[in-house]
């Protein structure tokens, strides 16, 4: 996203917003103007956050990130030995990213920073020997908050190698028909159809511009508008953003996206 794109977007969206997520199916610290546009939402009032998988993070832009007044960065690492660690980030390096939680450490330390350094690990089957270690160890590695999450996995219907041994720590559930299923609240799966907090409380916002409904929009199919052109109030209140949510509200399984969604 150039500056100029994030210049306008963030002037459109500032009246009424409160956080701002620096990312979105890429690696944030690849783009070098980064740190200046947090510290302009930072100006602005927003609580900023920024995640990553910490393979570009160097010293400089550790400190960069701090003086630009971050208030959240999640460094995602999902597994802590090379095997557990190579088997879902493919082609990373486990000893990068655990050096630059130290560089994360060490700038917070040096500019007494108050920002939050998250740790986040995926919940996965290759990992789970090392769930302990991590909950005992996380702030010796330079995180101040640790957070797990449970995975997605694609082509799990018949099950998949990164599918934790543990049920409860699985987006997925074993069916009657030995096929394993999205596991649903048990409001779904009572037939309660409970409304979809993303779609009242924020949105996606592309380098393009394009508005989407959430995340899980991952191929921007179901664009409300683009902020270049248009207000984010018009694209907020406009007959397609309004026409998906009832969609999302009585007919949630006509929308792809949301097949894959377990909220």
């Amino acid at each position: 996203m150039s500056m100029d794109v994030f210049s306008t977007i963030l002037d459109n969206v500032c009246i009424s917003a409160h956080t701002m997520q620096f990312y979105f199916q890429g690696e944030p610290l690849l783009n070098r103007q980064l740190p200046d546009m947090i510290s302009l939402a930072h100006q602005r009032g927003l609580y900023t956050i920024v995640s990553t998988n910490a393979q570009a993070l160097t010293t400089t832009m550790a400190e960069s990130l701090i003086d630009s007044g971050l208030n959240r960065i999640i460094v995602s690492i999902d597994g802590f030995s090379e095997a557990s660690y190579a088997a879902y980030r493919v082609g990373g390096c486990l000893a990068r990213a655990l050096e630059s939680l130290k560089l994360l450490q060490r700038a917070k330390k040096k500019k007494k920073s108050g920002i939050c350094i998250e740790l986040q690990v995926l919940r996965l089957r290759s990992n789970e020997h090392e769930w302990k270690w991590i909950r005992e160890h996380y702030r010796e590695l330079g995180a101040t908050r640790l957070v797990f999450k449970t995975a997605q996995l694609y082509d799990y219907h018949h099950g998949h190698p990164l599918m934790p041994t543990q049920s409860r720590y699985s987006r997925y559930r074993l069916s009657g028909d030995g096929t394993y299923q999205i596991h649903r609240s048990w409001w779904q799966r009572h037939g309660w159809h409970t409304p979809c907090y993303r779609l009242w409380s924020g949105c996606v916002v592309t380098v393009a511009g394009r508005v989407l409904p959430c995340c899980y929009d991952k191929s921007s199919e179901y664009s409300f508008g683009e902020l270049l052109s248009s207000s984010l109030a018009a694209i907020w209140h406009s007959e397609r953003a309004n026409a998906f949510r009832k969609t999302v509200l009585h007919h949630r399984n006509r929308l792809p996206i949301c097949q894959e969604c377990n909220q």
